[in-house]
């Protein structure tokens, strides 16, 4: 069986709930004829029947009295049959109720008591239902006779005939009024899944340019301001992925393209000493190695981003994992005149992993000192908060442009377009070092400013002090 679709559905649960308010309706109007209707000409006739059964209390069925029933009879809409005798009854009632006799055995024993019995049912030859009352009329010695009062009932359309032109009107317009709200709801409400349904085949194809315009805050409208935003986010997603193919493709071009030039030079033969081949070896050695480690710093990041990666975490003092970084920078920093402030807390310990913590330092004391200007200031802090322990670098240099301060760490982003081999570097320095801080349940922020430089901070969590509240 093919499933129904949504629209379908809800059409489905609309057109069920009109046939449900029909018979409701149809229902409620039965329930005006047999409650009100029909109850009120009951305690009418045993009313009425009451009052002239009383008449006759130690009374004679005179003719006189006779007369007057009669006479009632024809003013009133009701048919009343005065008899002496309750097999007379037959003679001026010679119709059967509900197909059986008029009055039956048990009707018999209660008239004979003094009771009044009510009757009710169809009668064939005057097609209708009938509703009715006998009642015993006692006298002096015992029952004196019988009153049989009855009327034929209306049927349900004669009952509610003045009120069925108002029952049209007012069902005309209030289905009318109910098309026009299904008809607003249903463009409402299809119209905005409709353009998803569009718009989500051309997301499936490679366009994400495409966008729902809509003004409504409902569930609807949070559908929509979602696909909006899943459609932004694929777009951005799709340009960082042509932008990363382009600069692998250039980070990997350079070194192959060097690679294969002196190769075919060493293999041609061309050129003039065997100390321009031996640089020429040179070159492709420290190129082969350029791309080694590029791939190698892919591998590495993947397995960071996967969490491939156990860190193995022991205590580190981290005074000593700076110092011992920041020696490995002597001879550059020597070379540009820079001067490094230190602001430690030497006793600092920190649980964690010391070959990452140290990749972590190394790569962020790099870039310091690669982007400072020459005779710059260096400032390294590392300082124990409560909550924390916040590792700090700042340099005057280069100032990071705010739009690319977000995507500092991002696969082969550089905020150096020029791409200067000097400077060097693929772009997935600190892409690692993030991923690695991640690991470390860090955090890593970067802001630069012409008055103040570039800071790079970085926070771990401060285990000693957990363990001092312990």
């Amino acid at each position: 069986m093919k499933k129904l679709t949504l629209s379908k559905k809800i059409l489905v649960i609309l057109v069920s709930s009109l046939a449900f308010t029909i018979l409701f309706s149809f229902f409620f109007i039965h329930f005006l004829y047999s409650k009100l209707y029909i109850s009120s000409i009951e305690e009418s006739i045993v009313y009425q029947g009451k009052r002239t059964a009383s008449h006759y209390h130690y009374g004679e069925l005179s003719d006189e009295i006779n007369e007057k029933i009669q006479w009632y009879n024809i003013v009133s809409e009701y048919e009343v049959i005065v008899v002496n005798q309750l097999e007379d009854l037959t003679s001026y009632f010679p119709y059967k109720v509900n197909y059986q006799n008029l009055i039956s055995d048990a009707d018999r024993e209660s008239l004979n008591k003094g009771a009044y019995i009510m009757k009710k049912g169809y009668v064939e030859e005057l097609d209708r239902e009938i509703l009715g009352a006998i009642f015993p009329i006692k006298g002096e010695t015992g029952l004196i006779g019988f009153i049989y009062i009855y009327i034929p009932l209306a049927a349900i359309q004669d009952v509610f005939r003045e009120s069925i032109p108002l029952l049209i009107a007012v069902g005309t317009l209030f289905f009318f009024i109910l098309f026009l709200i299904l008809n607003r709801a249903w463009q409402s409400l299809f119209r905005p899944l409709q353009d998803l349904q569009r718009l989500s085949a051309e997301v499936s194809k490679g366009n994400y340019g495409s966008r729902i315009e809509i003004d409504r805050e409902d569930e609807i409208g949070q559908l929509a301001q979602a696909f909006n935003s899943m459609s932004l986010s694929l777009e951005e997603q799709e340009k960082r992925k042509k932008e990363f193919t382009s600069n692998l493709v250039h980070e990997l071009r350079t070194p192959l393209t060097y690679i294969g030039g002196y190769t075919h030079v060493l293999k041609e033969k061309i050129y003039s000493s065997p100390e321009e081949a031996e640089s020429y070896l040179t070159t492709i050695e420290k190129e082969t190695v350029r791309l080694n480690k590029l791939i190698n710093d892919l591998i590495e990041l993947n397995h960071l981003q996967e969490d491939l990666y156990v860190l193995v975490e022991e205590p580190i003092v981290i005074a000593q994992i700076i110092l011992d970084t920041l020696d490995l920078f002597n001879i550059l920093i020597s070379e540009k005149g820079l001067d490094v402030r230190l602001d430690i807390e030497e006793d600092l310990i920190l649980s964690g992993d010391p070959k990452r913590i140290q990749q972590v330092f190394y790569n962020i004391i790099d870039n310091a000192v690669k982007y400072s200007f020459d005779d710059g200031i260096i400032g390294i802090h590392l300082k124990s908060y409560d909550e924390f322990v916040e590792f700090k670098v700042t340099n005057e240099g280069i100032v990071i442009p705010e739009d690319d301060i977000s995507r500092i760490g991002e696969r082969f982003f550089r905020a150096d377009k020029a791409r200067n081999r000097k400077t060097g570097g693929s772009g997935l320095g600190l892409s690692i070092v993030k991923e690695i801080i991640r690991l470390h349940g860090g955090t890593f922020s970067i802001e630069s400013e012409p008055a103040v430089g570039t800071t790079v901070t970085v926070r771990f969590k401060n285990q000693m002090k957990d363990g001092d509240e312990q």
